[in-house]
Formats: C-alpha cells, sequence, structure tokens
C-alpha cells in the first residue's frame, strides 16, 4: 500500500513516454489528470537530466482541456497572465493565485456542508435539482480537490460564514418568490 501523502513520481523516458513508477506502466496526460483529480499530488522527473518537469505538464495538461472546449479561465484571467510574465508584479501573482484557490477550496467545502444544514428554500420546487447542479458545478470548478481541514468546527469563522449563508439563502428565497408571486 503506498502513501496517498507522497507524491505519485511519474518518470520522463528519452522517447518522451511517462511511466508510473508504482503501477510499473505507462500513462498519459489525461491518467496522470484522473490521479490530481483524485487529490493527489504528482511529480514528473526526467530520468535522464533528473529535471523537474511537473509544472511543463501540468500546464500541458491545462492547455489541453481549454483547447477541447472546457475552459474554465476566462479569456481576461489569461490575458492577465500572460501580462504578469512580463511586469513587475509577477512575484505577488503566484501568491495571490494560491491563496484565492485556497479561499475557494474552503468555500466549497463549507457551502456544501451548510447546504444540508440550512435549507429554508428546500421546499421550493426544484431546489433538490439546483442544488445538485451546484454541487457539480463547484466540483467541475475545483476538479474534486479535497477540501482542507484548517480551520476547527464551531470556531468564529464559521460562525460568521452561517450568518452569511443564511443571508444569502436568504435574499435567494425572496427573489424566488418575486419570481413566482
Amino acid at each position: 500500500m503506498t502513501d496517498a501523502k507522497q507524491p505519485l513520481l511519474i518518470k520522463r523516458y528519452a522517447s518522451r513516454r511517462l511511466y508510473n513508477t508504482e503501477t510499473s506502466d505507462y500513462v498519459t496526460l489525461e491518467d496522470i489528470a484522473r490521479v490530481i483529480r483524485e487529490g493527489r499530488e504528482v511529480q514528473i522527473i526526467d530520468l535522464k537530466s533528473g529535471d523537474d518537469l511537473t509544472r511543463q505538464y501540468l500546464l500541458q495538461i491545462i492547455a489541453e482541456h481549454e483547447s477541447k472546449g472546457e475552459s474554465v479561465l476566462p479569456i481576461n484571467v489569461l490575458t492577465d497572465l500572460v501580462r504578469s510574465y512580463t511586469t513587475s508584479t509577477q512575484s505577488v501573482v503566484p501568491q495571490f493565485l494560491a491563496a484565492s484557490f485556497e479561499m475557494l477550496r474552503d468555500g466549497q467545502s463549507k457551502m456544501i456542508e451548510n447546504m444540508g444544514k440550512i435549507n429554508p428554500i428546500a421546499a421550493v420546487p426544484g431546489f433538490e435539482a439546483m442544488q445538485a447542479q451546484q454541487e457539480a458545478f463547484l466540483k467541475a470548478m475545483t476538479g474534486g480537490w479535497p477540501t482542507p481541514a484548517s480551520t476547527t468546527p464551531g470556531s468564529q469563522d464559521d460562525a460568521t460564514d452561517l450568518d452569511e449563508i443564511k443571508k444569502q439563502l436568504a435574499e435567494l428565497q425572496q427573489k424566488l418568490s418575486k419570481m413566482n408571486g
């Protein structure tokens, strides 16, 4: 049994084929993307030089998904990323992106957790379908990222977030009532 905390080591041979060292077989970029979506980290190393190629292959996976019409990154975000490589702000961009994705993962886990607790509009026809679509959207946006356990349940932040979610749900209920009435 392997330790899921350890990155999956993928070796790239001179033929550019990718070799999974755990399963002892060759893998595709889609196989690597699936492993990542399941929450596992990967590390891709060039067998001959020992260079870490992980970043290069992750960017290639993103580019392939974007080219297939599975767009997650809006044009303006891509444009801003390109600009960040040519400006002095490039030192800020990686930290900003990392913090943004951490907030997204944290928000996703809290929203899904609280959707089961507070459901004042559950009686609205079609609510279950809407909730299922929302969960599917969040899963697609985050690629099934594992949820962080960074805050302890019952903390002040949880109470504030819960109040905010209640407020948003009440606003949504009012909008739905106006649409039906």
